[in-house]
């Protein structure tokens, strides 16, 4: 049985993937029912990659000694913090109201909702860890020396959160926009 888990798959199940191939990626903006709900999802996960990279430049800066410690520690502060707050609220709608209504549009990729609601689970056990770790960064900012180490672990969480968030993102985007490219969004809201 192949292993769907968030950390072990390279991408859906081509049982999942049935509309994507008849909604392929490349013409998604062409598309006539491209409108602003679909706009918005991916916007919301382009900001998440994008805070993702912000941290990752920072902690880089930091490592090469080309920030402060109290600069780098306000970015993690903030970033981390909008990134963690943003995250949660974008999961639980989903989880709560989009999925379910989806998941209904087209019994072929059901499946793939129950798998997505796994990813945010298994997302959410992995943020405790990124959270402590940029509580640690954050702590530790008046000593350099100690800041330095915590800051290299810290961008050891955030090369495998990701990782793991791009995988997701990228196989919800999969599921997602085919399936309301082909049914349409007036009953989403």
């Amino acid at each position: 049985m192949e292993n769907l888990s968030l950390a072990q798959r390279d991408q859906l199940p081509d049982a999942l993937r049935v509309l994507l191939a008849e909604y392929p990626r490349l013409h998604w903006e062409n598309d006539p029912g491209f409108d602003g709900l679909i706009r918005f999802w991916l916007d919301r996960h382009l900001m998440f990659r994008r805070i993702l990279g912000e941290l990752q430049s920072g902690t880089k800066a930091l490592l090469n000694r080309n920030t402060s410690p109290d600069r780098y520690a306000a970015m993690v502060a903030r970033y981390g913090g909008m990134f963690v707050k943003g995250l949660h609220e974008h999961h639980t709608i989903e989880d709560t109201y989009y999925f379910p209504r989806l998941a209904a549009k087209d019994a072929r990729i059901e499946k793939g909702f129950t798998l997505l609601d796994q990813d945010h689970h298994d997302i959410d056990a992995f943020l405790a860890s990124f959270v402590s770790a940029a509580d640690t960064v954050i702590q530790t900012s008046r000593d350099r020396d100690t800041l330095q180490t915590a800051a290299g672990s810290f961008q050891t969480e955030l090369v495998t959160l990701k990782k793991l968030l791009n995988r997701h993102l990228t196989d919800e985007e999969d599921l997602i926009v085919p399936v309301i490219l082909k049914y349409g969004s007036a009953d989403l809201g």
